[in-house]
């Protein structure tokens, strides 16, 4: 079975909000805040939130950079119901989609955002080639994601723990299973996605 056959048999699935929140969206949104600085674009700008979850980067967003509208798409209806009720802002709107195949017009927004999601979706080009296609010439596209294998120590210390315990959950472990959540293979991602 190859790694990607192994990863596919793994499910991760996230769908109800409350439930997420507490577990990891407390540090989403702490990283949405550094994302948005660093990234730094213009006030007024429309904005498309690629699996946008429970809503942490486009509240980040709204909150931040003065949009002037934020679409929020993620392939969970929990998740946009959850999100829907949550974020009332008349510039912010929800929908039920694929990220590899968005029911967007081309060259629509100033800027494509996915935040912590791109490892878990199946063909990542395809999402960097969706996100590409509906940002305007001149917009930017965007991307961020736990190093699983690294720098994001909670869950390092946590998988570390629990392989040392039961070597079975090595195959659980999200730095091995993820490879894509490292600098290298994140830059050839968008490299090959001709952007």
């Amino acid at each position: 079975m190859s790694d990607e056959q192994k990863q596919s048999s793994i499910r991760d699935s996230w769908a109800i909000g409350k439930a997420y929140g507490p577990y990891v969206g407390r540090w989403s949104r702490l990283v949405a805040r550094e994302f948005l600085d660093w990234l730094a674009i213009a006030p007024g700008s429309r904005w498309l939130d690629v699996g946008c979850g429970t809503g942490a980067l486009t509240q980040s967003i709204l909150q931040l950079t003065q949009a002037d509208a934020v679409k929020g798409i993620d392939r969970s209806d929990g998740f946009v119901a959850f999100v829907r009720e949550l974020i009332r802002d008349p510039r912010a709107s929800f929908d039920v989609a694929d990220a590899r195949a968005l029911p967007e017009t081309s060259e629509t927004y100033d800027a494509a955002v996915s935040g912590l999601v791109l490892n878990f979706i199946s063909q990542p080009a395809r999402v960097v080639s969706e996100m590409s296609r509906v940002v305007r010439s001149g917009g930017v596209i965007a991307v961020y994601v736990w190093d699983y294998a690294g720098k994001m120590q909670l869950m390092r210390h946590f998988w570390n723990a629990a392989v040392a315990l039961d070597p079975t959950a090595f195959e659980l472990d999200e730095g091995r299973r993820f490879p894509l959540c490292r600098d290298e293979p994140l830059m050839k991602l968008f490299r090959l996605s001709r952007l």
